[in-house]
């Protein structure tokens, strides 16, 4: 390929691609140039699109589109027996063992080549060995192969030679973006010969020989046709907008936060407005603006009545926030989500204490407040009676489970009472100061203000959680419950890393994740998810990601397993 180009000339159609991308698209075929060893390749232009499933059906093996929520599939072979199925990797795994008229073939999936690429091999079953020649020289060549056997294959590609050539590939497969019959999120530009792509190979993430090319999400317009409430386990109030079904991203979309009446004014949003709906990174639905030239006559801005949705009982709204919360101790919504709280895996992690159960427990009367989970037990015959969990194997299962739960670790109840502003992280910080739940309740303001993360805003609902008399009469049934309140003399926290925040990425040669980050914790650190300017050292394994590569930038000490354990180490 000749590397040369006039792109320097040119402006990034910013509908398709980013500018940044198109200024650096000759640097890459430069780099490409370098690893090749010499100027001349051929390229090849192609939508991005997800590989497909295989499965066998009735001696049929068919090649599966997942679309939306039906399943298109298409015959490739008849007849066939499968003997294996495998999942496949990046770099493309056999999925089925076919024999068909006495001979034996594989069908294999690659990622990376958004195509269906057919191997004729002979199978070897005694010594587990695969001897395989790919069809041609050049992907184009296995590509019209298979479409002429009838396989589905993308719709289009174009080979370049030129950086102009690529560049105009690029922004005319966008331009047709909207056009296929299947949806994409960019295009990929890879190397045209087989040999040339395995000379070059790939790192441990992907292939040398490709570029990949985003497109800026994909919007489209609906109509708004209700705005749903629904209240949380601390009585908040959010919005969620429904409108009329979309197809964006691959999958069909109905709803999208409004998040609050701040948000929906800022929108200047109602019902019957037409709205333009995209997907943050490609998974989360947003509205973007409103078409107001297109609203109705009859318009009226949305507004979060002052009642609540679901108990009718008045709303207020915090000071200073754009919250607006029911604050009825009685609200059936309030309690099913605190319920669920309770049991999920942040908290208790009772496992098989799922959303149903609990509607369906406070919907019966059996569950008023946390504490009534511990004595389901005395109406465990009314429960498989009534088939509630179902029959009686799985009633004891979750019975069990519960009275398993008595043992946690304090910090998980004390996440479980979802008290505002205290989650996991913060629970665990709180346990490490103050060791026991009852000293947690006795604490005033300028203790909990010592604890690393507690400000003054949750220092005050932790006081007026435990100020609370309901509150306190739960809190003295979970403890004559048998309920874990303090921590045990195993579980103390040492003071070696008081103070310092560590982000554990990539594998430890003998440390898993977990494990490290409970030994940080453990020496009185603080084991963070993301790094930042306030992270204080990033602890790095084989394979350490962006994790890394933030921590490079931002100057962060970088430390192995091995100077991580020195650290702990009360001698060292």
């Amino acid at each position: 390929m000749n590397t040369g180009n006039n792109t320097a000339g040119k402006t990034a159609p910013e509908r398709y691609v980013s500018e940044k991308a198109f200024e650096e698209l000759p640097d890459a075929f430069q780099k490409l140039a370098e690893l090749l060893g010499e100027d001349q390749f051929e390229l090849v232009a192609v939508n991005e699109k997800d590989s497909q499933d295989i499965y066998v059906r009735n001696g049929e093996i068919r090649l599966v589109y997942l679309m939306n929520d039906a399943v298109e599939s298409f015959l490739i072979f008849g007849n066939a027996r499968m003997t294996g199925v495998y999942k496949p990797d990046y770099e493309g795994e056999i999925l089925a063992d076919l024999s068909r008229q006495g001979r034996e073939y594989i069908l294999v999936v690659h990622q990376d080549d958004s195509v269906v690429t057919l191997f004729f091999e002979t199978l070897t079953l005694e010594k587990h060995l695969y001897d395989y020649s790919q069809i041609g020289h050049f992907w184009v060549e296995g590509y019209e192969y298979l479409k002429k056997q009838g396989v589905p294959v993308i719709e289009d590609y174009r080979v370049c030679h030129t950086a102009d050539e690529v560049w105009d590939a690029i922004c005319k497969i966008g331009e047709n973006r909207g056009n296929l019959s299947y949806d994409i999120d960019g295009a990929v530009v890879k190397l045209n010969s087989i040999a040339d792509r395995q000379k070059l190979g790939a790192t441990s993430k992907v292939p040398r020989w490709a570029i990949a090319y985003k497109y800026p999400p994909e919007e489209k317009e609906t109509k708004l046709l209700d705005i749903e409430l629904s209240v949380g386990r601390t009585g908040r109030i959010t919005p969620t907008a429904i409108f009329e079904p979309i197809r964006l991203c691959g999958t069909s979309v109905s709803r999208a936060t409004l998040h609050n009446q701040d948000f929906i004014n800022t929108l200047d949003v109602g019902i019957g407005d037409t709205i333009v709906v995209y997907k943050s990174g490609e998974i989360i639905p947003k509205i973007k603006e409103v078409r107001k030239e297109k609203r109705p006559a009859d318009w009226q801005r949305f507004q979060i009545p002052d009642t609540c949705p679901v108990c009718g009982a008045k709303t207020v709204r915090e000071k200073d926030t754009a919250d607006i919360r029911c604050v009825s101790p009685d609200c059936p919504a309030q309690l099913e989500r605190h319920i669920i709280n309770f049991v999920g895996r942040d908290a208790m992690d009772i496992k098989g204490f799922g959303a149903v159960y609990v509607t369906e427990l406070v919907r019966l009367g059996y569950i008023h407040d946390i504490a009534d989970i511990y004595v389901l037990k005395n109406h465990r015959e009314e429960l498989i009676e009534q088939g509630i969990i179902g029959k009686e194997k799985n009633t004891d299962k979750l019975l069990d489970a519960i009275e398993q739960s008595k043992q946690n670790e304090p910090f998980r109840l004390l996440t479980g009472f979802g008290i505002q502003n205290v989650g996991k992280a913060a629970a665990k910080a709180i346990m490490r100061q103050f060791k026991s739940i009852d000293a947690l309740a006795k604490a005033d303001r300028e203790q909990l203000l010592e604890v690393n993360d507690i400000g003054e805003v949750s220092a005050e609902c932790i006081l007026d959680y435990f100020a609370s008399e309901k509150n306190q009469k739960i809190l003295e049934r979970l403890r004559e419950y048998g309920l874990t309140m303090e921590l045990a003399e195993d579980d103390t926290v040492g003071d070696l890393l008081a103070g310092l925040t560590i982000v554990v990425t990539g594998t430890l040669p003998n440390l898993g994740r977990k494990e490290a980050q409970e030994l940080i914790e453990k020496n009185g650190g603080k084991a963070a998810g993301s790094v930042s300017k306030k992270t204080s050292y990033v602890l790095a394994g084989e394979n350490a990601g962006s994790k890394l590569t933030k921590a490079e930038q931002l100057g962060i000490p970088v430390i192995t397993e091995e100077e991580f354990l020195h650290m702990i180490q009360k001698d060292a």
